[in-house]
């Protein structure tokens, strides 16, 4: 008979891990700017942030032991315009660019996340693992920043934007065109996107500080050997890139999907840079292993452990993304005030500027399928800023072809899993019977049918 539930064993712990509160397992702590189920495995998760976009409906008690702050932020910034019928049309405005900030508004969110996560590490829990979650907003736009931060990095020295749109050849996928005639990206001289990199520049070295900082306490309190430590993110930034600012959401540049991934601590190997393809869906299986969990539910990830260890240089030979939506899925897409009025705008107006595509990058090539658009291939060493569309080339088309069957393949690997939880063949049923329900109808007709008799009754006398 077919278990309950099915899981396979955990795999043998690859750290060598001796603490008194979680013995074999390590703790994590887990850095990410802009989940795993580890509570119901054993794990203590504390989130220090309210962050309502990390966690969908009654998943964050499922998924945590503690959410909030500590330490409460003085200064929270605003993503939207707060209400207010006037728009700022300027470039800079355009460009999400608030620049210089005042002092009394570093003690913001990500600080109250850091000064948390600092008195938290005091006195964590002494019975079993534990999980440090931060979600952090910067380095997201609106792009600004206090001194020292803001003024860090020289203008004249921010490195050049390459990926001109009026250079590029081949197709372009049409949103590009369209958000820069909405935004008016092209008001946007050098000096004005070097200002904006800069900025930029500038709160990730806040966000590298504050990571520092927590690292330091790590130190401080001898937890290193014992903890492993993730940094990463969900998304890149345009950042002047083809013309464009922010993100999109069938975005799939490699600006957009080039993401930090930091692993260390926890006896790991010190100083090793890895440059295989991976996919941030590989943290669920990394995080299982691990943490000496075994697997419980299909997903697409292969474990990094293997990476990590030094025991291979390989991984995966391709790497695969995903976005958009479908054109009958439009009612149900974001509705935002400025600045973000265009971007929410543009996907009602037209869908298909958000259609459904994937990537898929090898070694060699990029390729993404749209659903609503022609394809997408460049050659990733001769032409990485992805300027030059060579999948309607007839030299190119076996390339084309052979990383759109691999998506095929993605899909087909991908689909319709079948659930390790097993559903009971003949469940219980709690309705009245169909026998039950007639009864019950033809007590009613005949209550009915008396009460009428009764009324013409009454009328007659």
């Amino acid at each position: 008979m077919a278990p309950e539930t099915y899981a396979q064993p955990p795999k043998s712990l690859p750290l060598k891990i001796d603490s008194k509160n979680g013995k074999d397992k390590p703790n994590l702590v887990i850095f990410m700017p802009d989940q795993l189920s580890l509570k119901e495995n054993g794990y203590h998760v504390a989130c220090l942030a309210p962050r309502g976009d990390t966690f969908a409906p009654t998943v964050t008690e499922l998924s945590v032991s503690e959410y909030g702050f500590l330490e409460t932020p003085e200064f929270v910034p605003k993503f939207t315009g707060g209400g207010s019928d006037e728009k700022d049309e300027s470039v800079w405005a355009r460009l999400f660019y608030k620049g210089l900030r005042n002092s009394n508004e570093a003690s913001d969110y990500d600080d109250a996340v850091v000064r948390s996560a600092l008195k938290w590490l005091e006195y964590p829990p002494k019975d079993k693992p534990w999980v440090l979650f931060m979600p952090l907003l910067f380095p997201h736009c609106p792009f600004q920043v206090e001194e020292p931060y803001f003024s860090m990095y020289e203008r004249d020295q921010m490195p050049p934007i390459i990926s001109y749109p009026e250079k590029k050849t081949g197709y372009e996928p049409r949103y590009m065109q369209v958000i820069r005639e909405r935004y008016g990206t092209a008001r946007a001289t050098p000096e004005v996107w070097a200002e904006v990199k800069a900025t930029y520049y500038g709160m990730i070295t806040r966000l590298d500080d504050q990571f520092g900082r927590i690292m330091k306490k790590i130190d401080e309190l001898s937890l290193w050997k014992d903890t492993v430590t993730m940094f990463f993110t969900d998304h890149g930034e345009y950042l002047g890139d083809h013309g464009m600012i922010e993100k999109w959401p069938s975005g799939l540049s490699e600006t957009l999907l080039h993401e930090p991934l930091i692993i260390a601590g926890g006896g790991l190997p010190e100083g090793k840079v890895v440059t295989a393809m991976t996919e941030m869906v590989d943290l669920v299986p990394t995080v299982f292993e691990i943490g000496g969990i075994g697997e419980h539910f299909p997903h697409n990830g292969l474990s990094l452990v293997p990476l990590l260890t030094g025991k291979t240089n390989k991984h995966k030979d391709f790497s695969f993304s995903e976005g958009g939506f479908l054109t009958s899925e439009e009612p149900l897409l974001e509705q935002a005030p400025y600045p973000y009025d265009i971007k929410a705008g543009l996907q009602h107006e037209d869908t298909t500027l958000v259609g459904k595509a994937i990537s898929v990058r090898n070694e060699e090539w990029t390729y993404v399928y749209r659903l609503y658009e022609p394809a997408e291939l460049y050659h990733r060493q001769n032409d990485p800023e992805e300027m030059h569309n060579l999948a309607a080339n007839p030299r190119y088309t076996p390339a084309a072809k052979m990383m759109e069957g691999e998506i095929f393949r993605w899909l087909m690997e991908g689909s319709d899993f079948l659930p390790w939880t097993k559903d009971n063949r003949f469940p219980e049923v709690s309705l009245k019977s169909p026998k039950e329900q007639m009864e019950e109808r033809l007590r009613d007709a005949e209550l009915t049918a008396n009460g009428s008799a009764n009324g013409s009754i009454h009328k007659t006398h």
